[in-house]
């Protein structure tokens, strides 16, 4: 059981900017992660969703680079 406190242990005291820098932006990530998963999966947005679902696949939608 030690050993796996020493493994786990952080010194906090001791993190750097650019640490916190990375907790702070992994941390939203993965909260924004998990909001963008209750939207998508979410019954409630499917129609909306699917809606839009050939819209990568569409060439002839706003091709504005033919007309320059």
């Amino acid at each position: 059981m030690d050993d796996r406190k020493g493994f786990f242990y952080t010194d906090w005291a001791a993190l750097s900017l650019n640490d916190w820098i990375g907790i702070v932006v992994t941390v939203a990530i993965f909260f924004l992660m998990i909001g963008a998963y209750f939207y998508v999966f979410h019954p409630r947005n499917k129609e909306r969703l699917e809606a839009q679902r050939h819209i990568p696949m569409d060439d002839e939608r706003d091709d504005t680079e033919r007309d320059r």
